[in-house]
């Protein structure tokens, strides 16, 4: 059989049966889908330009222009996040929803936009952090053009506050696009204080449940995680709990390093070695670090190949 005769006889069925797959599992009508989820993507894009006003569009440098620019760009943006939260909370029946799900999601972008103001002065400290803690940086603007950490860290700020009013789905997609975009999971459900850094950032992961304090510098690889995940009675993970480790302030953590509990705080002024594992909690100014290996080393000029079996 030839595959236009296949095709012309399968694919009416097979459609059908993904379509009735979907409506069994996703309450479509409710589902923001995938393209709400890109929506959420530029959404994200146009808050970093109002973030950065003249600098991220090159050129607009008149004060006049570029405020008409920055507030028909927030007042969209806002308008297109408060659809989109709108649907979510229909979704997730927040509080029953009784008819007001559009007045609850005018309420969670006012109160978002209303800390834009605290939330870039925070960034201001994280960018200053990266410029403190890289001797390779040359300046602030290198820093804010190019460190994967600004982007993420950018993101999982604006994340959080959402997150805090207890609207689900958003949130998330926004941090998985910080993922996406820097390789730096961050859940939107952490909480970082201000001057933070995270050096290389590839591979660094964050839980929920995290609390991250004040001028807090990681590098890549580092993980921040549960050591283990409670199960009820009927075998699923409990949910709403503490999981994840306490780092307070002005902590170093160095790559590789993996630090997981809910009961595991790093104290203040700790410095934490490459590739250790943390499942104990350590007192303030603590050095941390593993052993250091003492690998063999030959002076024969001669290519020695050694095989261990």
């Amino acid at each position: 059989m030839k595959i236009e005769d296949w095709l012309n006889h399968k694919t009416s069925s097979i459609a059908t049966e993904l379509i009735e797959y979907n409506k069994k599992h996703i309450e479509i009508e409710k589902s923001i889908g995938f393209t709400g989820r890109d929506k959420i993507h530029e959404i994200l894009d146009s808050f970093y330009e109002i973030f950065f006003p003249a600098i991220y569009n090159q050129g607009t440098v008149d004060e006049t222009r570029t405020l008409m620019n920055v507030n028909n760009n927030l007042r969209k943006s806002a308008l297109d996040l408060r659809d989109i939260i709108e649907t979510v909370l229909v979704y997730q029946n927040f509080d029953n929803c009784d008819g007001q799900c559009r007045e609850k999601a005018d309420k969670v972008v006012m109160n978002l936009i209303d800390s834009f103001p605290q939330i870039r002065e925070t960034i201001q400290t994280d960018i200053q952090a990266a410029y403190n803690g890289d001797p390779a940086a040359t300046s602030t603007e290198e820093i804010m053009l190019s460190y994967p950490s600004v982007r993420a860290v950018f993101i999982h700020r604006i994340a959080h506050e959402i997150y805090k009013m207890n609207v689900t789905i958003v949130p998330r997609v926004m941090s998985e696009y910080a993922h996406e975009l820097t390789g730096i999971d961050i859940h939107p459900g952490a909480t970082i204080g201000h001057s933070f850094f995270i050096d290389h950032g590839t591979g660094v992961v964050i839980g929920e449940t995290c609390s991250i304090g004040n001028n807090v510098k990681i590098y890549q690889g580092v993980t921040l995680g549960a050591l283990s995940f409670p199960m009820d009675e009927n075998g699923n993970p409990i949910k709403g709990i503490k999981r994840h480790p306490n780092i307070e302030d002005n902590v170093v953590i160095y790559a590789g390093a993996t630090i997981l509990g809910g009961k595991t705080t790093i104290g203040h002024d700790t410095v934490l070695g490459s590739n250790i594992w943390m499942t104990h909690s350590v007192p303030p100014y603590s050095r941390v670090y593993n052993s250091q290996p003492s690998p063999n080393i030959s002076n024969s000029k001669e290519v020695v190949i050694e095989y261990e079996i």
